[in-house]
């Protein structure tokens, strides 16, 4: 009897001991992740694991200056989590998949195949919102196919004062009816480095060309209002880059608008591609007021158009993302 009642205290203290272990980051406070070991973490995948799922409160993963080789996935359960770097330019989150890497597939018959641009990310973010602020973001494998950097499945998420580097794919908002906002950010591609069917609003970010090709391929749905919006951008290249379109739709009803944006002379006249399969029939391809040797509207393809100054009104970040998100934006 003494036995078996030794026994029971022991698994009650026990439980209570693993209950308190498990609960010690279940509050808002901040974690932080140092390379050095000066922090609580030396990976951010530590920190983003033991994060209680469903928060409703603000949890900040502050990440210290340093070179971070890992790939991520901030999943579905997570919400309210901020990645905030020391430093925009020293705090690295990196990895090198590309999309023509074998993987293997299966178990009872396992078969290889490449890993396709999906898989690619080096940052996944499916939980809704979520914030990554002032820390670079890279995929910096070779140019061997596409090689995403940020993925985004979740709603109502926050790029601020980030480094977005890759070549082909560097940026892809994966779902439609989620809403992103990107702010003074510096994002670098080569092909269609920003894509996707979400609807996004980019301001005050430089957006650089490193090669002659598209900047954008949006796959808005036909029923979504808006897809990418990039207002008071720079838009610049690379030396030696000239011959670069504005953006290509990647599905039907593709929606871009570039408003009150430095367009650099790589721009060419015409400004945007169909992607040959007629889908100019459908793309909706916008502008407005915008400035710079690439800005000249009088070659542009037939089926973009410019907006009117009431037409352009209308386009708030409060409209096209919502207002009680854009208020939490600000």
């Amino acid at each position: 009897m003494k036995i078996r009642l030794l026994f029971v205290l022991f698994a009650v203290m026990f439980s209570v001991i693993t209950s308190t272990a498990a609960s010690k980051y279940d509050n808002p406070d901040t974690i932080v992740v140092a390379r050095d070991g000066t922090g609580e973490f030396r990976t951010v995948d530590e920190a983003i694991e033991v994060c209680r799922a469903f928060m409703d409160y603000h949890k900040v993963i502050y990440i210290k200056k340093g070179t971070y080789k890992e790939k991520l996935v901030i999943p579905s359960w997570l919400q309210n989590i901020e990645l905030c770097g020391e430093d925009m330019n020293e705090t690295i989150i990196t990895y090198d998949d590309h999309a023509n890497i074998r993987i293997t597939l299966g178990t009872a018959e396992p078969r290889t195949q490449p890993m396709g641009t999906f898989r690619t990310y080096t940052l996944k973010i499916e939980g809704n919102d979520i914030t990554i602020k002032n820390l670079t973001l890279e995929n910096n494998s070779a140019r061997l196919g596409q090689a995403v950097a940020l993925h985004t499945e979740g709603d109502r998420i926050k790029v601020i004062n980030c480094r977005l580097i890759g070549h082909q794919d560097t940026v892809y908002t994966g779902v439609a009816n989620t809403h992103l906002y990107f702010k003074g950010c510096y994002i670098c591609g080569t092909t269609d480095f920003i894509f996707g069917p979400s609807t996004a609003w980019f301001e005050d970010c430089t957006i650089e060309s490193l090669v002659n090709s598209y900047v954008t391929a949006a796959s808005t749905p036909k029923d979504q209002e808006y897809g990418y919006v990039f207002n008071n951008c720079r838009l610049i290249a690379a030396d030696g880059v000239d011959k670069v379109y504005l953006g290509r739709p990647w599905r039907d009803y593709g929606y871009t608008l570039f408003m009150n944006c430095e367009l650099g002379g790589h721009i060419l006249p015409e400004g945007w591609h169909n992607w040959q399969k007629n889908r100019e029939e459908t793309a909706r391809y916008l502008e407005y007021n915008n400035h710079g040797a690439g800005a000249a509207t009088e070659s542009r393809v037939a089926w973009s158009r410019q907006l009117t100054k009431k037409e352009a009104q209308k386009i708030t970040p409060w409209a096209v993302l919502g207002t009680d998100f854009y208020n939490h934006c600000k």
